[in-house]
């Protein structure tokens, strides 16, 4: 990021801006207040049984739901729901056809002439589709927009997570071992991307038996805890292998599964979505662009406002007058919860502890990526305070213990 940047990323033309914005803005005709990706690291998981599942239960939640569906080159929505109708348009846009039960959805099957045309595009032109069924659609008031993304982590979702503004991503997988390691690099892509995952859910787990009333693991013993333990993850659900909902689905009579699978989940998603998307404000002290090694010398802070695990807004502001206590009171007054510090001493590490306010020690080099990393839980607090300046409450240490 420039010195000279002044945040309008519609004038830059720094390419390589690590605050450059991409997202995209819907139409004036619609008003979403949630949006929530659904992705897999493999196909044949269920990823859109599942899209289509959340999609019903905040529905009978009372919420108004949608789905769009960005599986361009295979898309199974308007299968699962008996959609049978094309969608139409008028001069201001695209009108989202209504499932029966009033859930609107967009996918490009019902756009086709014939919905076994295969879709033979390359990626950017299937990217441009899917953010103009974001921007182009006419979604009017929508509560939760569910965006079933194809599997893997390719150009559509790389496309999502850049341009559509989704609070947060749900990850679909299934208990085999092999897909473990796949369900870590759709992971590893979302946490690059800086997008919020809200949770795993595990589809085909076990099938339950209505002779015996016991579980079977079909498909070996499930991962997925561990996985989550690892990544520090919520495991939201663990589908079973259900004939009945699978019979329905074929039938596009999805809306009429009478299972409570994915209510609690559904139940769960707006305080879980809430909870990711609460602001923070992150202070670190800086020498120009980088973290000052004098932390209670600095001249100036860069704060991050933080939503999610999103950047928001960036300023840097003059640090106070350098006197025993400030700067811990100075950054308290400011909303700042988080400091990200080469050092300090012990004396303000304890102030810093009574506000409320975690400190990350030992970061060095750019600030700015130093808070890409805290986002990423790359970023954690090695060493301890310096008990060699402990008396000098302002944090002027730069005596660095490891």
């Amino acid at each position: 990021m420039s010195e000279e940047c002044n945040h309008n990323c519609e004038s830059c033309n720094q390419e390589n801006c690590g605050e450059r914005d991409f997202k995209v803005k819907t139409n004036a005709y619609s008003e979403i207040k949630k949006i929530i990706g659904v992705i897999s690291g493999k196909g044949g998981v269920g990823k859109s049984i599942v899209t289509s599942m959340l999609s019903v239960s905040m529905n009978r939640l009372g919420y108004k739901t949608a789905i769009l569906d960005a599986d361009i080159t295979g898309p199974s929505i308007p299968k699962a729901f008996g959609i049978k109708e094309k969608a139409s348009a008028s001069e201001i846009g695209i009108f989202p056809v209504l499932t029966k039960t009033g859930i609107k959805v967009m996918s490009i099957n019902l756009l086709l002439d014939n919905v076994t045309d295969p879709v033979i595009w390359r990626g950017p032109i299937i990217g441009n589709t899917v953010k103009q069924f974001y921007t182009d659609v006419l979604w009017n008031d929508v509560d939760y927009l569910f965006i079933d993304m194809p599997p893997g982590t390719g150009d559509v979702p790389l496309t999502v997570f850049q341009s559509i503004p989704i609070d947060g991503i749900i990850v679909v997988t299934s208990p085999q071992e092999l897909v473990s390691m796949i369900v870590e690099k759709a992971v590893n892509m979302a946490e690059k991307m800086n997008v919020s995952i809200l949770g795993i859910v595990e589809n085909m787990s076990y099938f339950h038996c209505p002779d015996n009333n016991k579980d079977y693991q079909v498909f070996g013993e499930s991962h997925i805890d561990e996985i989550a333990k690892k990544r520090n993850l919520k495991v939201l659900a663990k589908l079973p292998i259900n004939p009945i909902l699978a019979n329905l689905c074929d039938k596009g009579e999805i809306e009429d599964f009478e299972g409570d699978d994915l209510d609690k989940t559904a139940l769960e998603l707006e305080n879980l979505i809430e909870d990711e998307s609460e602001e923070i404000k992150i202070a670190v002290p800086v020498d120009n662009s980088d973290i000052s090694l004098h932390f209670g010398h600095t001249e100036k802070f860069q704060i991050f406002t933080i939503e999610g695990k999103e950047i928001k807004g960036v300023k840097v502001v003059d640090a106070p007058e350098h006197e025993q206590g400030a700067i811990p009171r100075f950054l308290k007054d400011l909303g700042i919860n988080v400091v990200i510090v080469s050092g300090m001493g012990e004396g303000a590490l304890n102030l810093f502890i009574n506000n409320d306010i975690e400190v990350i020690m030992g970061a060095k080099g750019n600030a700015l990526e130093a808070v890409k990393n805290y986002l990423s839980g790359d970023l954690h607090s090695e060493g301890s305070a310096c008990t060699e300046h402990s008396g000098e409450k302002n944090g002027t240490c730069s005596h660095h213990n490891k």
